[in-house]
C-alpha cells in the first residue's frame, strides 16, 4: 500500500509540472458502491477495485489527450465494488484515510471530481457519503469547486447536497448513459474553472418522500421515460447548468433513503422553477410507477415459460429475472432458493426444456469441477454461503460442460450440466449481463429455452434477446416487495409505504 501511495505521489508530481500558463488543478477521486442494509452479506476493503493515480483514467472512455490537456489533473484514489452488503466500517475508514493523505499531497485544488454511487451503507452510520464529501471539504477548503457525479439510485443528503457544487446523475435506467454523466460532470466543472465563472449561484434541493426499486422506475417505458426527459430542455434555460433527478436506493434504511430533485445556476428564479417542476412532476406520476415487466412468483414463472415453448419453437428464450438476489442490486448473489426450485421441479428433470441459470458462488464445486476436467462427472457444494435464510447450501452433481479461468470477478466460472439445466457455477459472485459472458462459457442463451439470471430490469443485450419475460418475486437481500422490509431508520410517510399521505413540501430548499 505505502508503494502504491508512493507512486501515487510521484504521479501527482508529475502532472503539475507544467511551464505553460497556468491550467486549472483538478483532482480526481471516489468510492462507489450500492450496498443494502437487509443482505447478510458484508463488503470490505479487498472486495473493491481500486485504482490510483493515471490507472484511474482508464475508468472514463472520454479521457484522450485533448481532454487531459485542459487542465491540469490529480488522480488520486478511486474505488469502485458490486454491489453488496453493507460495508465494514474500518474498511471505509480505511479508504477515506488513505483518499485524504493523497489529496493533500495535491494541494491547492481549484477542482474535484468526486466520483461516487451514492448507495454505499456503511455499519454505524447514516449518511457515509455525505461524511466522505465533508472529510473532502475540510482538505480541499471552501473555494475548491466539487463536482459530484452519480448513479440515479443513490442518495442525496442535504450534506451531500450541500457539499457539492455541481452535482448530477444518470438519465438512464438501465444506465446506457453513465460515461455521458459522468463526462456532464467534468465539462461543467472545467467550464466553470477556464471560463472563471466558479461556483454557481444558486442550488436548490427538494427531498421527495418516495421510495421505489430501479425495476418500477426504468427509462424505458413511462412515467419514468417523461420524468427524465423533463431534464434536458429545463437546462437549456440560460440561468440553469444542470438538473438531476433521483430516484434512490430502495434497499436502504436512513434517513436520506428516498427521492431526490436538484438544480443550480446562475438564476434563482430559473434553477427553483426546475428544481420545483421536476419534483412536482415526480410526485403528481408517482401512481403509475410499475415493474417493467410483468412481476409473478416463481412457480407462475415457470409456467408461463412452458406456455410459451408450448405455443411452438420460439427463436428466443424465455427469460426469468430472479430478482430477490439480484447481486447488481446488493443482494449476496449467493441464495439457493430459485435454483433448489427449478432442480427440484419435475418439468426440468431429464426430457425438460434446455435451461441456463445464471449463476451460483460454489467455491467448493469449483475446484472439485477443476479436478475433475470437462467432460467428466463433479460433485459439491453451491451458494447459501453469505446468505441461506432462504435455502441451505445444496449439492449439485453433473457433468463438466465448460470451464473459463480469469474473469475478473468471478476468477474461475464452470458449468455444470444436471438433466437439460446448464447451471453456472462460479468461484466469487458475478452478474452476467453479456451474451459474451454465456458465449465464453460454451452457452448460447439466444437459442436455450428458458434463461434465469439473477438481475432485476434486463440489460440492453439481454433485454434484445428476449422471446419473453417475467420478473419473479424471490427471496434476498434485495427483495422487491418493500413491504416485506423492515424499515426502522427511513423518514416516514413515505410513498409508496404510505400510500395514502398527504401531498409533501415541494418547494425548493436553496442551499448556499
Amino acid at each position: 500500500m505505502i508503494n502504491k501511495i508512493f507512486t501515487t505521489a510521484l504521479v501527482i508530481i508529475l502532472f503539475s509540472c507544467n511551464t505553460e500558463t497556468r491550467k486549472p488543478r483538478i483532482g480526481i477521486t471516489g468510492i462507489a458502491i450500492e450496498s443494502s442494509s437487509f443482505s447478510p452479506a458484508k463488503t470490505y476493503e479487498k472486495d473493491f477495485n481500486i485504482k490510483y493515480g493515471s490507472e484511474i483514467f482508464t475508468s472514463y472512455n472520454f479521457f484522450d489527450q485533448s481532454y487531459i490537456d485542459k487542465v491540469d489533473w490529480f488522480p488520486t484514489m478511486r474505488a469502485r465494488a458490486l454491489p453488496g452488503g453493507v460495508v465494514a466500517k474500518e474498511s471505509y475508514e480505511s479508504m477515506v484515510l488513505q483518499i485524504i493523505e493523497l489529496t493533500k499531497q495535491t494541494l491547492p485544488l481549484d477542482g474535484l471530481f468526486f466520483d461516487i454511487h451514492g448507495a454505499m451503507n456503511v455499519e454505524g452510520m447514516d449518511d457515509p457519503e455525505g461524511d466522505f464529501i465533508d472529510r473532502i471539504r475540510a482538505v480541499v477548503g471552501p473555494k475548491t469547486i466539487i463536482s459530484t457525479s452519480m448513479d440515479s439510485h443513490g442518495n442525496v443528503s442535504k450534506k451531500l447536497a450541500e457539499e457539492s457544487d455541481l452535482i448530477t446523475c444518470y438519465r438512464m435506467a438501465p444506465h446506457e448513459d453513465a460515461m455521458e454523466s459522468k463526462q456532464r460532470a467534468l465539462d461543467n466543472l472545467v467550464d466553470r474553472l477556464i471560463t472563471g465563472k466558479g461556483k454557481p449561484k444558486y442550488k436548490a434541493w427538494i427531498p421527495v418522500p418516495i421510495l421505489l426499486p430501479g425495476e418500477q422506475t426504468s427509462t424505458r417505458v413511462e412515467p419514468g421515460k417523461s420524468l427524465y426527459a423533463k431534464i434536458d430542455p429545463l437546462t437549456k434555460s440560460k440561468g440553469v447548468i444542470d438538473a438531476a433527478v433521483w430516484v434512490g436506493y430502495a434497499w436502504g434504511d436512513a434517513p436520506r433513503n428516498h427521492a431526490a430533485v436538484m438544480a443550480y445556476g446562475d438564476n434563482r428564479k430559473q434553477v427553483k422553477e426546475a428544481a420545483e417542476t421536476l419534483a412536482n412532476h415526480f410526485w403528481d406520476v408517482r401512481n403509475e410507477f410499475d415493474f417493467v415487466a410483468p412481476t409473478t412468483t416463481l412457480y407462475d414463472a415457470f409456467d408461463k415459460a412452458f406456455n410459451y415453448l408450448n405455443k411452438g419453437k420460439k427463436s428466443k428464450p424465455f427469460i426469468i429475472s430472479d430478482m430477490g438476489d439480484n447481486p447488481t442490486a446488493g443482494g449476496a448473489g449467493d441464495v439457493t432458493w430459485t435454483l433448489n426450485e427449478i432442480l427440484n421441479n419435475i418439468r426440468f428433470k431429464k426430457n425438460g426444456p434446455e435451461l441456463i441459470y445464471a449463476s451460483i458462488p460454489g467455491p467448493n464445486l469449483v475446484t472439485k469441477a477443476l479436478e475433475a476436467g470437462i467432460g467428466n462427472v463433479a460433485e459439491g457444494y453451491v451458494g447459501g454461503i453469505v446468505d441461506n435464510r432462504y435455502s441451505p447450501p445444496i449439492k449439485l452433481k453433473g457433468t463438466v460442460h465448460s470451464i473459463k479461468r480469469g474473469d475478473y470477478n468471478a476468477e474461475v466460472e464452470v458449468v455444470i450440466k444436471i438433466d437439460n439445466n446448464y447451471v453456472i457455477v462460479t468461484y466469487k459472485r458475478k452478474p452476467y449481463h453479456y451474451l459474451k459472458d454465456f458465449t465464453d462459457l460454451n452457452l448460447n442463451p439466444i437459442l436455450s429455452d428458458i434463461l434465469v439470471v439473477k438481475i432485476g430490469y434486463l440489460v440492453p443485450q439481454l433485454y434484445n434477446i428476449r422471446g419473453d419475460w417475467v420478473m419473479a418475486l424471490t427471496p434476498g437481500g434485495v427483495d422487491q416487495d418493500l413491504f416485506r422490509l423492515d424499515y426502522k431508520k427511513i423518514k416516514r410517510p413515505m410513498f409508496p409505504l404510505d400510500k395514502d399521505m398527504a401531498d409533501p413540501d415541494l418547494s425548493a430548499r436553496i442551499l448556499n
